[in-house]
């Protein structure tokens, strides 16, 4: 059974723990590393490892410190040379090649953002569990069977963000960046429409956006389609 703890889920920073209750790890280390061991009881060294999705700071804020913790941080070629840290325990890991950390199997997959290699990450373990994972990106090209765990960033809703525009809250350069960097709630809908759900568990709204989202539609509008257990941290 895969247990998910979410320490922080927006622009202003992102980390999460997962934990089949044999290998815990560490998804994005974008928080202060003080909160990171506040809230851990400043049991770090429990971490296999951390698994960065790419190089902007409110997912990689904390590495210099995870690091020196002794905590392998596993990320893409193109996030190692952006984030420009020498480290023996940074793991540059090529894309769609599976590697196992204690009882997990981890195959990174490519996703779509602003940045120069982004990873989204799915996560198998023992029990035949199945968690994805995949954040900042505004397209997944791939489908996926088996899963039982989906933590998706959910940003923002185009008539939300259209709606902004016209009033004057959100500046309408924004538009074009959002459209080509992060997940819609339309474009989640989408790709969770064609996406076998059979065995969904639970979903998990990731990264909602401080003033182009609205929590509770998007947890009632996801609920209403998958008919599933829907979490927004």
């Amino acid at each position: 059974m895969i247990e998910i703890t979410a320490l922080s889920s927006s622009s202003k920073g992102n980390c999460y723990r997962i934990t089949d209750g044999k290998t815990p790890l560490l998804l994005e280390c974008g928080i202060s590393f003080k909160q990171m061991q506040k809230s851990f009881q400043f049991k770090m060294s429990q971490f296999a490892c951390c698994l960065v999705s790419h190089e902007h700071g409110d997912h990689c804020k904390a590495i210099k410190d995870v690091l020196k913790t002794g905590i392998d941080c596993y990320m893409s070629p193109g996030t190692a040379g952006a984030i420009g840290i020498s480290h023996n325990r940074i793991k540059s890991v090529p894309v769609k090649q599976p590697f196992k950390v204690g009882s997990w199997s981890i195959m990174p997959f490519d996703v779509q953002h602003d940045v120069a290699e982004p990873y989204g990450y799915l996560l198998a373990n023992q029990d035949g569990d199945k968690l994805l994972f995949a954040t900042d990106t505004y397209y997944i090209r791939y489908k996926f069977s088996g899963l039982t765990h989906i933590m998706v960033e959910c940003n923002y809703s185009i008539d939300i963000l259209n709606e902004n525009i016209e009033s004057g809250r959100t500046p309408a350069f924004m538009k074009k960046r959002l459209l080509r960097s992060h997940f819609s709630l339309e474009n989640v809908k989408e790709f969770l429409k064609a996406n076998d759900l059979r065995k969904v568990q639970e979903i998990w709204l990731l990264h909602l956006s401080d003033s182009n989202s609205d929590e509770q539609l998007f947890k009632n509008e996801i609920a209403k389609l998958t008919g599933r257990v829907v979490y927004v941290p």
